[in-house]
Order: C-alpha cells, then structure tokens, then sequence
C-alpha cells in the first residue's frame, strides 16, 4: 500500500522545500520530492549561490588588483588561484544544501529522492510515483499536491551548448581556466552577473543582446546609467543584435551575428560562449497532460490567485506558473499555498517584490518603472539621489550611482523604487519593507536614517520626491 500525506510537493527548490516546511508546520503531513539528488533546486545548486559566492571572489580580487591602492594598501602582484575560488564555491553550495536537508529533518518533512510524477489525478487522494536513480519506482498519496518544479535554461537554435566551449549559466559556473575571450549571449541578469565574474577574473567579454538596451524589465534611466558603469568596467555590447549560429571547434567558437531588424551578418569569435538568453518552466514527464492539468502555450502551468490549477488539489507555484522568476517570490507562494492548504488565507503582494542583479554597483527594482507609470497614464512624482553625494559612499569608494523613488502625485503612495549603486540588494527592502504597509515618500523621508550609511540615500531621494532634498 502506498504511502499517504497530506501533501506531497514535486520539487526541491526554494519554493518546494519551503512550501514543505511551512505545511508541516502547520500540522500537515508533508513530503518533498526532488530528482537532482540534492536540495534547494537550481537557486543553491547551480544559481543564485554559486554565482553570488563567484561574484563575491572575483569582486575581491578585483578591488585587490584595481581599488587598494587608493586606500593606501600596497599588496604587490596579485595572483589568482581559480582552482580554490571554485572550491570555495562548492563548500558554499554544500553548506547550503546541508542546511536545507537538515531544516526537513526537523520540521519532519519526509524527503523522497527521485523524480516524481502524477500518475493517478483523483479529488483526495493523488497519486505520486517517483522513480529513483536505480530505476525503482514507488507509489505515494496525498491529498495535495503541489507542482514546484522551476525552469530550466532557454535553449537557443543554431546555438548547441555542450557546457565546455559553448556553456549554460552551469557550466559558466565550472570553467577550469579563464578564458581570454568570452561573449554573453543575453543582456540580463544572468548574462551581465557572470559576465561580470569572468571579466573581473580577465577575460575580454562582449555581450550581445537581441533588445536595444540591457537588463529588461528594469526602469529605463537603470539600465542606461549601468550600460555606462559596466562599460567603464571593461565590458563590451553589441546591442541590437542576434546570434544565429556558433561552431565550436579547436580554435575556439565562431559566431554568426547579425543585427537584430535585418542586415548582413558577422563574424564574431571567442574562447567561450555563454548562452543568457532566459529560463523556460520545467514540466516535462510530470504526468500533468495525463491528469488534466492545464498548461499554458508557453509551457507554463496554469493557476488561480490561491494556486490551484484547474484539476482539484492540485496546485503549482514558483517559476513554473510564470510572473517574476526569483527564488524570493517562489518561497512566498510555497508559504501562502501552504497556508492555503491548511485552511489559512495566504497571500503575496506581487506589487512588492523586489530584483536585484548583483553586479557591482548592484541593481534593484520594486515596484512600477516610469515607462509602465507612463503607459498606464498614471500621475507620479519623482525623487532622485546619487551615491556621490553620500558621505558613507565617499569613505568606501562606491560613489557609482543613484536612487530613485517613485510616488503617486495626489496620495504620495510609494509606488516604485529603482536604484544603481552599492548594497542597492539590501537598500531596497527599505522600500519593500515600506510599500507593504502603503507609505508614503514623506514616511520615509521623515523617519530617522543613521549617519553616515548608505541608506541616507534613500531618504534623500524621498525628500526629493518632495522637492526638499538636503545634502544636493
């Protein structure tokens, strides 16, 4: 007889093990299903993680070689062991995942390795197979369940990647040697984050994107302002443009590029190709067509405000019912569906949630840009401050940048918050933080920010809001 649950989520990834979590800990009996053999899903294991503990090693070793000096330390030839720094990264992921599997273990979530299927859809008693990496397959019920599977890389046609000449973010996280040359396919966060590590790291990278700027859907005066920062950095775009083809061979990768509106085409060639260009969800082999399960023609799972899909009990969040693809906005739908299946209201303020490109300066957003105030015909006002009027950045040398806060013109609600600068990651959960509870510019410009800290940027750009700023 199979095992019966409560819930059985498919997928261990931030949204899954999350939504696990939170059931069990409203009493449900819970279990996770994940076939990588290892939890926290692509985020710990070959995303967010990874990429954040390279981002942070290249930074060092890049303000070590660049930006010492001007603090009067004088450390004589920098040299870089690759090999340790990748260590380095696998002991991150590592810990991470320990942890992850250790928090199951004490919420008493029963963890399945292997990848799991709905083979029987029937109202209050699903059924689950999962097939181990021995090929054995086991049976399981519950009365819920809730697809968390993620995304997976965008392939690109004409573009075969193989994660050694030609990779994925994967094997851009593996690289057993920097190579000379790199071109990024794809001018988004992925594409700009490792980029950005291997340039540091000193390869001469180009990055070519299909739009006419980068980092979309950013605020326009965002994505200008870091072009410009990244290109004193050393990167190089092709904006504007496609790649249609790329051979690997001995010498290298050929790429065919061409512009983006039609036009002859070039030549472009590199040491290492890496292909950004988005994540598509993961739903093949679920059982989801055979249970009824409605997907949208993007591949996308559908479902309603409380996560339910359109067959009874079963439900999805996370990158695989599309919206934002973050780990942050995964794990707050595994906890309101959680909360959901518990007989609890849950919810996600999806107007709310912020994302970060952790380059440096970083990027981040929250809520509304200006062109989407401006297409919805909304009144707003602006508020603007730069780092290099802050003292805090002067003593760190981090003085790249600006915050911009956003407000209605008649309420002064807070309705969106973009900034390029140091920390902008942390800075800007100020501002989530404060749209939760429906600030306005002024709550924020009056409330008391330590001195000197960045975060001063932030008031300062809600007292321009009003038109009162002090320190510009």
């Amino acid at each position: 007889m199979a095992d019966t649950f409560d819930v059985i989520v498919i997928g261990g990834g931030p949204g899954g093990y999350v939504c696990a979590l939170r059931a069990a800990q409203l009493g449900l009996k819970a279990a996770c299903v994940e076939s990588r053999g290892a939890l926290g899903g692509t985020c710990t294991n070959v995303g967010c993680i990874p990429s954040k503990a390279l981002l942070q090693s290249s930074h060092l070793f890049d303000e070590a070689n660049h930006a010492f000096a001007d603090h009067g330390i004088k450390v004589g030839k920098v040299e870089m062991d690759l090999s340790t720094m990748l260590a380095r990264k696998d002991q991150v992921v590592d810990q991470n995942r320990q942890g992850i599997e250790f928090l199951l273990k004490k919420n008493k979530v029963t963890y399945i390795k292997g990848f799991g299927k709905v083979t029987k859809a029937k109202t209050g008693a699903h059924e689950v197979s999962v097939k181990d990496d021995k090929g054995k397959t086991t049976a399981y019920t519950a009365k819920y369940v809730v697809i968390a599977t993620g995304s997976e890389v965008t392939p690109l046609k004409g573009v075969e990647v193989d994660e050694k000449q030609i990779v994925s973010s994967t094997g851009a996280l593996t690289l057993d040697k920097v190579p000379k040359s790199m071109v990024v396919i794809g001018a988004g966060v992925i594409g700009l984050e490792m980029g950005s590590v291997w340039r540091r790291l000193g390869a001469d990278v180009t990055v070519v994107e299909f739009l006419d700027f980068i980092l979309p859907p950013m605020d326009g005066e965002v994505r200008k302002q870091m072009q410009r920062i990244l290109e004193k950095q050393g990167l190089k775009f092709k904006l504007g443009h496609k790649v249609t083809e790329a051979k690997a061979g001995k010498d290298g990768v050929s790429l065919k590029v061409e512009p983006a509106k039609g036009g002859a085409a070039e030549t472009i060639k590199a040491d290492v190709v890496l292909v950004a260009i988005g994540r598509r969800p993961y739903i093949d082999g679920l059982g989801l067509k055979e249970a009824g399960v409605k997907v949208s023609d993007r591949g996308f799972v559908e479902a309603d405000q409380h996560y339910q899909t359109n067959v009874e009990g079963i439900f999805a969040i996370g990158d695989v019912i599309g919206g934002q693809m973050l780990a942050h906005k995964a794990e707050d739908e595994g906890v309101a569906c959680a909360e959901i299946l518990a007989g609890q209201p849950g919810h996600v303020n999806y107007e709310a949630i912020a994302s970060v490109v952790y380059t440096w300066p970083e990027v981040a957003g929250i809520g509304k840009t200006e062109e989407q105030l401006k297409e919805e015909g909304v009144a707003y006002k602006t508020g603007k401050f730069p780092f290099t009027a802050n003292g805090r950045a002067r003593c760190n040398g981090d003085t790249n940048g600006f915050a911009k806060i956003l407000a209605d013109e008649k309420t002064d609600r807070v309705l969106g918050c973009h900034i390029v600068g140091a920390e902008a990651g942390d800075l800007i959960m100020e501002i989530a933080v404060g749209m939760e509870f429906g600030a306005s510019s002024e709550d924020i410009a009056r409330t008391c920010h330590a001195h000197p800290q960045l975060g001063e940027v932030i008031k300062e750009a809600a007292l321009a809001a009003d038109g009162r700023a002090l320190h510009i």
